[in-house]
């Protein structure tokens, strides 16, 4: 397909070409689906896993574009991905690194579909198009959004979108922002703040389109934003038809312009129902978000995925096991599978136990509670194997009927500073044996409670 667009700026023709190619491996188990191709130089922009059985790599080609290469890499990556996070957790490497593959239970077929943002805004109005529950919210500011919007109209390509085919619908896996931003617009109101959507009053908006509403663009513009059409790759999972694992597994090998989905993300699309709902609610508990140490949530869902590794880290699963060591992806995934569909009482339960796990841990030890001691003071990130530790011995000790002491800093320095405590949360802490040594470490130095 090629085809020469006649934009502003300066007049120039700028050459706009779409080729298929033989697949382009990425890696042993991922392939190229998209790149653009400008100035000689190539922006990978969609990874997908090879065992979709991709038939092409779609190759886009920019020529006579007015303006500078780096200045279009910037729109294309400002258009999936704006934000960036500040990251206020330990990094543990043994639970980065952590993975695991069934690949022989892969049954994925996918296909590719050029849709226009008209259908796909008939799409979302008709519940055929619908975003995983409470997935991130919209993020761009208006100046970002306004870019977006400019970029169709001057004829630059759209990035892929993902859709994973679920009955008779389609769950956006990436690329919400790009569809609810043309959205917002063609409908006259902004989401994020509710006000009428014009473009942004600003220099770096076209002055053609600048502070204009959708209303007042040109039919001629107007139906271009409506007719123009975004690349969806969607795929739908065949088989095993009631376990979701190999799902999971297929939405953690996508890779759209450098950023892949976090654990918890692909999650929320994959095992959605009254547990992922839970979820959600207990981000928000007021003890939490103080320990955790943010009172806004994390925009790539790590904070939920805490408070769902506190179901599993409690279970015989965990506790019980004859294993050496766990996959903590597996078991949280399987966890979730397991009860993403669970009873109204089950749910009520697994609430009443958070809540009121953490309302303990708040009230004995405070807001350093799930934070490491080091160089005389507590740092200021929140550690996820003392979150374990903490939370699981003061589930058990209070599940046992025994009060739990109020914890002295002392106390607190004392279990922190202990060498055996020091490695099971710092070396190889996925291994069952280290996973129950924090755990009795904690029940026996904060609370003075035997858990072994």
């Amino acid at each position: 397909m090629r085809m020469l667009i006649k934009r502003l700026r300066s007049i120039q023709i700028m050459t706009l070409s779409v080729y298929g190619l033989t697949p382009i491996p990425f890696s042993d188990k991922t392939n190229i689906y998209e790149f653009v191709y400008i100035s000689g130089k190539a922006l990978v922009q969609s990874i997908v896993p090879s065992c979709w059985g991709l038939k092409e790599t779609r190759m886009i080609v920019i020529e006579d574009f007015p303006c500078k290469s780096d200045k279009i890499e910037r729109r294309y990556k400002k258009m999936q991905h704006p934000n960036s996070y500040n990251d206020n957790i330990e990094y543990i490497e043994a639970e980065v690194q952590d993975d695991y593959s069934d690949d022989s239970l892969f049954n994925i077929s996918s296909w590719g579909a050029d849709l226009s943002f008209r259908e796909l805004a008939n799409m979302y109005e008709d519940d055929e198009l619908v975003k995983p529950e409470l997935q991130r919210k919209y993020v761009w500011d208006k100046v970002e959004a306004s870019r977006f919007i400019e970029s169709i109209l001057l004829g630059l390509p759209v990035p892929s979108i993902f859709l994973a085919q679920a009955g008779s619908q389609k769950l956006i896996v990436d690329g919400y922002q790009r569809i609810m931003t043309v959205y917002d617009y063609m409908h006259g109101i902004f989401s994020s703040d509710k006000k009428v959507f014009k473009l942004s009053n600003s220099e770096k908006i076209n002055a053609r389109w600048r502070n204009k509403a959708f209303s007042e663009l040109s039919t001629d513009d107007q139906r271009k934003l409506r007719s123009t059409t975004i690349h969806a790759i969607i795929f739908e999972q065949k088989k095993p038809e009631n376990d979701d694992t190999s799902l999971y597994q297929v939405f953690e090998r996508i890779n759209t312009s450098g950023r892949t989905l976090t654990a918890q993300e692909i999650r929320n699309c994959v095992y959605q129902g009254p547990l992922n709902s839970l979820l959600f609610e207990l981000n928000e508990n007021a003890d939490w978000r103080e320990l955790f140490g943010s009172e806004d949530a994390d925009n790539r869902m790590r904070d939920i995925e805490y408070i769902l590794r506190f179901f599993v880290m409690k279970t015989d699963v965990v506790l019980n096991s004859e294993s050496k060591q766990i996959s903590l992806k597996k078991v949280l995934n399987e966890f979730m599978n397991t009860h993403k569909n669970a009873s109204i009482e089950i749910i009520a339960q697994f609430k009443s136990e958070f809540e009121r796990t953490i309302h303990l841990v708040s009230n004995c030890i405070g807001v350093n509670a799930f934070r490491n001691y080091t160089r005389n003071k507590f740092s200021k990130k929140f550690h996820p194997a003392i979150f374990d530790a903490v939370m699981i011995s003061a589930f058990l000790i209070d599940q046992h009927g025994t009060p739990l002491p109020e914890v002295s800093p002392d106390k607190h320095k004392e279990l922190l500073e202990n060498e055996a405590f020091k490695d099971s949360i710092s070396k190889r802490t996925t291994d069952i044996h280290n996973i129950k040594q924090r755990i009795q470490l904690a029940g026996e130095i904060l609370f003075g409670v035997n858990l072994r």
